[in-house]
């Protein structure tokens, strides 16, 4: 362990913790811009669901392992390990319409999308990397869940949120 993070208190750990997520977001959103200028818009969003099949279940994982998540632990292990995603620390999201089999999480803001509006820039078309990635999330902690798209872009979406996700837990 680095023996510096360890003379941090716990709120220098938590602003720590957002200034890594931040880099995270940084280095994902310049990935993909070098390949966009490089490749072109459509090999860029086909190496980004390549790359987020593989990470979204690495994620899934360590959270799951990190967190004391049990396989096969159905919506209430989503719901937890959804709190602990990288981007749950700078971004605001909610889990609403909750029960034992079903949930909808919405991204009401996304740090990416966010960004953009701000530059006057249309929402970033993240649909097919969603479907991906909030998918094998969902399949990661319990393959029994289905993860429907609600909304997202360039889907048009309500101005409280940007994306919605409706997860259900389906006996199999």
């Amino acid at each position: 362990m680095n023996e510096e993070l360890e003379k941090l208190s716990k709120e220098e750990l938590i602003k720590y913790i957002e200034d890594i997520s931040k880099n995270w977001i940084s280095i994902d959103g310049t990935w993909f811009q070098t390949v966009e200028n490089d490749l072109g818009l459509e090999k860029a969003m086909e190496l980004n669901i390549k790359q987020w099949t593989r990470f979204t279940v690495i994620e899934a994982k360590r959270i799951m392992k990190r967190f004391n998540i049990p396989p096969n632990g159905g919506i209430p292990a989503l719901i937890k390990a959804l709190k602990f995603r990288v981007y749950a620390n700078i971004n605001i999201q909610e889990t609403i319409e909750i029960s034992e089999n079903r949930c909808v999480f919405r991204m009401n803001n996304c740090r990416v999308q966010y960004a953009r509006k701000q530059r006057g820039l249309p929402d970033f078309p993240c649909k097919g990397v969603g479907l991906v990635e909030y998918g094998l999330f969902a399949k990661t902690i319990d393959p029994r869940i289905e993860t429907n798209c609600i909304c997202c872009p360039p889907d048009p979406h309500p101005e409280e949120y940007f994306c919605a996700w409706e997860f259900i837990l389906k006996d199999k």
